[in-house]
Formats: structure tokens, sequence, C-alpha cells
């Protein structure tokens, strides 16, 4: 582990961050003046893109962090705030988009995409200051158009409640298990549903949060040449990973609760 820093500098979290999107953002977090804490699950692919980081300048570091596991969860969270002390940006990155289309592949998206990323938010949040910055790493697929208007409904409905979230994501998986999802009006895409919740999880923690000062937004990063995007992807990966940037830097009167790419505003 790392020696203690003194310096003043925020301390930002990026999970999934030693490969594409997730390294670019801590580059750029970094020249920003940000030390940066790397989540990640494969520990020499951490070791390796922190001293591609070092030696670029930046204050970096790696822990290892499985977000598909609550025990790895738990134990990052317990260990994070002693490498420098309290973060002050969340950046959920990590995530998956599996092959096929049947219950083990939506269950295991939902335990990463969404689960993943509200169990450690919640790890988290009693290390971190008023005034934070959190980032869902989300997907245009997110976006609500290939849902029925019942289940639109569902997931815009302001009574929603973290409750009713986990409600309407157990409902998806039991109809993906008895064949019921289209009729339902789900898409048949575990990663767009993933999205949708992870969408729905951070308007329900920006209004958590908000007492605090603590800005929560969803981002999408566009369709980005990545491993998981494909090389014949429009965006490359400093362009996707800017407005990531964007939104843990945001000033204190900054939005919540939002959904943007590019800094823009998107429908739900």
């Amino acid at each position: 582990m790392a020696s203690k820093d003194t310096t003043d500098s925020p301390i930002a979290i990026v999970t999934g961050a030693n490969r594409g999107i997730g390294l670019e953002v801590c580059r750029q977090l970094a020249a920003n003046g940000t030390r940066v804490l790397l989540g990640c699950r494969d520990a020499a692919a951490g070791d390796k893109a922190v001293a591609a980081l070092r030696k670029g300048g930046a204050t970096a570091q790696a822990l290892p962090l499985d977000v598909e596991q609550p025990a790895s969860i738990r134990a990052f969270a317990a260990q994070a705030p002693g490498v420098w002390g309290a973060p002050r940006i969340l950046i959920n990155n990590a995530g998956v988009s599996l092959d096929g289309f049947n219950v083990a592949v939506a269950r295991r998206t939902l335990a990463i995409n969404f689960h993943g990323a509200e169990l450690l938010t919640d790890a988290l949040l009693p290390h971190m200051p008023s005034g934070s910055r959190i980032v869902m790493v989300s997907s245009g697929l997110g976006q609500l158009g290939s849902f029925g208007p019942a289940l639109r409904r569902a997931f815009l409905d302001p009574g929603l409640t973290r409750a009713g979230l986990h409600a309407l994501v157990a409902q998806f998986i039991a109809a993906v298990s008895d064949g019921s999802h289209r009729a339902q009006g789900w898409p048949a895409s575990a990663y767009n549903v993933s999205k949708a919740a992870m969408n729905a999880l951070t308007r329900l923690l920006a209004a958590e949060l908000r007492p605090q000062g603590t800005l929560v937004n969803a981002i999408s990063p566009g369709w980005v040449a990545t491993d998981m995007g494909g090389r014949g992807a429009p965006r490359d990966v400093p362009t996707g990973a800017r407005g990531i940037v964007w939104a843990a830097m945001l000033p204190d009167d900054g939005p919540t609760g939002g959904y943007f790419q590019d800094a823009e505003p998107m429908d739900w």
C-alpha cells in the first residue's frame, strides 16, 4: 500500500480502472490534480495501469476489487480510506456486457452493473465527506424507450424507493426465467435493464444525498471504441471519458440526479 499522502488534492476512486474508459478517466482526473485509487479485479492489470499512470506524473494506487462479490466490496471499502484519506469522488465504471440472453446472464449482469455499484456506493459513503461527487457510468442503452409503457411509468415514478427498484429488477429476472419478459414489456437485453436500473438508482441517491451537498449523476460515454464497445465504435476513448470527468469535477452548484452525455442532458 502507498504511504500516506499529505497533499490537499482530491481523491477519486474509479472502478474497472485498469483499461479502456476507466483508465482514461484516471488519466484525465490526474491531469486535473486528482489522486486516483483504482479498483481492479485483476491485480496484475491494476499494477500495470498504475505504473503507466505514474509514468505520466499521476499519483495513483490500485486495490483489488470485484464488484460481483460483496466480500470484496466490503474489503475494498475498509482499505480505501487508509491509502490517502477520505475519497471525494466515486466513479462506478466497472461493468459487463455478456453474450447471450438467459436467466444466468440476467442475474450476473444485474449483479455487477447495478447491485455492485449500489453496494460499493453504500459501503463508501460513510467515508466520503459532504459535497462529494458520485458518477454512475451508464449508457444510452439505459434509456427507457425500449421498455413497455407500464414499466416506463414504474421506473420514472417519483415515489419509487430502493425497495421498489429492487422489486423491478427481481421482476425482470423472474420474467426472463419463465419467458414472459416480452409480454411484460421488458427489452431482451440484461445490459439495457441494468443501466436503466443504474439510472433510477442515480435519481434515488441524488435525493438521499442532496441535504449534504453530494452530487450524483449518470453519464453515458456514448458508443466508444473499447473492448466492450468494439473497435468499430465511432467515439474514441478520451472523448467518452471526458463527460465522466466533467461530472466528477462539477462545482457545488452543479446538477444532481441527472443523465448526461457530453455534459448535455439526456431523456431517461
